[in-house]
């Protein structure tokens, strides 16, 4: 049956918005230019911070992309697209969040005016796509291999990291812990060497400056000892790692003992004694000096084990327990009664540190092992705040130095990188007849957009220092031409940054800008 005439069919709420268009991309990309604008006063060496206020009244002043991010309440889609994005990239490489995100919305910025002018979507991602197959390959063409014992490029590589944050002071101290943490903690496995940043770990030295952070070989617990009477100090302890209580084991049901005379209570409580006796006496009999549980400890036990001269601590939490026992080279054990001489490890040394402050009595238990499973940076600082600023910037060294030693891959930063693939850009585009040579060319400006901010940052002017790196990179002279701290044009050798950092954050960024440029319409149900 024929409908006449021209019926309007409602198949939304009334209070529906429905964008189209070119409008569709304007709003996305104006979302993602607020946020990288965020971002942007932050970048590189001469970066500002900055301070945020949560709701529940605790501060944090950081100029760590990663943190800052993280703490934004983000509602509009195409920035959550580039929250995600940011997030990938600090999962990935530990580091470069900002550069990405900036890089990202600038690939956003230019196919926004590309689309103004009629172009198609589709046309600029697959433009966008041969840019991005160009880019990584100079990118790799350009990158530097560092041998396996080169440590002074490991240094500059978390030096780089820590440069501009408020570690700034120290990062020279902090670079060679990290360099020595890191290389301490390497392990061949078969035919694999095997580096992980999370081998070492980070405790917070309160009462210490910045300048005054140790590293630790073997980790440090926070814990408070029972009794006080127990070994302080302890070398080459027999060790014994036990996840579970050591206490006299409880029935499941509730049960009455009818008692008819004294010497039954007597019995009662001298068998119970006895079964306590006899987990002592297993625990003296092989040799153990330090033992560490997951649970609860009886008291009676715990006397007898220290009178014994044993360090014992009950309540350690399921991840220092395996620490424990990676450090003291034990095996990790769930039932006493299968504890046999094999499962000891050793630990070459065990110290109890006691600090008395305002806030109470901290102490803390440092262990040592004969192998270096784990290291442990214990962090100074004058408050919390530095001290969490500190461990941000600790953080990101451990990430991209661990990337550096894994791939033996390192590329200059200073915008090198970058303005050198843009420049390739621009000629692989040159050989290009359809409109993807737009897109080619738009990517190449996008590029640029990080040795502009690190120009901007500087408070030199961008223009004239951009056009100045054209100029360096094509004339080859000097080598890794870049936009140093002070924001000239100079050799940026000395701020290497891993070749696989670069590389992932330049393949999110496409895929996160590719995905949205995708999209040709938005649905709000809110109306917004």
């Amino acid at each position: 049956m024929a409908v006449e005439g021209n019926v309007p069919v409602v198949i939304l709420r009334k209070n529906t918005s429905v964008t189209s268009g070119i409008e569709v991309q304007q709003k996305l990309s104006g979302a993602a230019i607020a946020l990288a604008n965020i971002l942007r006063k932050t970048y590189g060496p001469r970066g500002l911070d900055k301070m945020l206020y949560k709701s529940n009244g605790e501060t944090a002043v950081t100029n760590d992309g990663a943190k800052i991010i993280a703490e934004l309440l983000i509602k509009h889609p195409a920035a959550t697209a580039f929250v995600e994005l940011g997030n990938a990239q600090e999962s990935a490489a530990g580091d470069g969040v900002t550069g990405c995100i900036l890089f990202a919305a600038e690939l956003m910025q230019e196919a926004g005016r590309l689309l103004a002018k009629g172009l198609h979507p589709l046309v600029l991602v697959e433009g966008y796509q041969l840019a991005l197959a160009v880019a990584i390959e100079n990118l790799q063409d350009g990158a530097v291999t560092i041998g396996a014992d080169d440590n002074e490029e490991l240094f500059k590589v978390a030096f780089t990291a820590m440069n501009g944050k408020a570690a700034e002071g120290s990062a020279k101290h902090l670079a060679e812990m990290v360099v020595l943490a890191l290389t301490s903690v390497v392990r061949i496995e078969g035919d694999i060497e095997r580096i992980s940043s999370e081998d070492v770990l980070i405790a917070k030295g309160r009462h210490k400056a910045i300048s005054e952070s140790i590293l630790h070989n073997g980790i440090i617990i926070e814990k408070r000892i029972e009794i006080q009477h127990m070994p302080h100090v302890l070398q080459s302890a027999p060790t014994v790692v036990l996840a579970g209580d050591l206490t006299v084991e409880k029935t499941s049901r509730d049960a009455e003992i009818e008692i008819s005379n004294p010497n039954q209570l007597s019995e009662f409580l001298a068998a119970e004694e006895e079964l306590l006796e006899s987990k002592a006496k297993l625990l003296l009999d092989l040799g153990a000096q330090a033992i560490f549980c997951s649970g609860e400890i009886d008291k009676n036990l715990l006397h007898r084990l220290v009178n014994a001269g044993c360090f014992v601590i009950g309540g350690i939490d399921s991840q220092d327990l395996e620490r424990i026992s990676g450090v003291s080279s034990g095996r990790l054990v769930h039932h006493l009664a299968d504890l046999s001489r094999g499962d000891l490890g050793t630990l070459a040394s065990l110290r109890i540190q006691r600090q008395e402050s305002s806030g109470g009595v901290e102490e803390k238990i440092y262990l040592t092992g004969n192998e270096s499973h784990f290291a442990t940076i214990e962090v100074g600082g004058s408050n919390d705040v530095a001290i969490e600023e500190t461990v941000r910037a600790i953080h990101d060294a451990l990430r991209t130095t661990a990337s550096a030693i894994s791939t033996r891959q390192i590329s200059y930063g200073g915008g090198h990188p970058h303005a050198s693939a843009a420049a390739a850009v621009r000629i692989a585009a040159e050989s290009q007849a359809g409109r993807e040579r737009l897109a080619m060319e738009a990517f190449a400006r996008s590029l640029e957009i990080i040795p502009t901010t690190l120009a901007t940052n500087a408070g030199a002017d961008p223009l004239d220092r951009l056009l100045e790196l054209r100029a360096a990179i094509r004339s080859g002279q000097p080598n890794a031409a870049g936009i140093t701290a002070a924001g000239e044009v100079g050799t940026v050798a000395d701020y290497p940054a891993p070749t696989a950092s670069h590389s992932h954050a330049w393949q999110t960024a496409i895929e996160a800008a590719c995905s949205l440029l995708r999209v040709d319409q938005v649905i709000s149900a809110r109306g917004d």
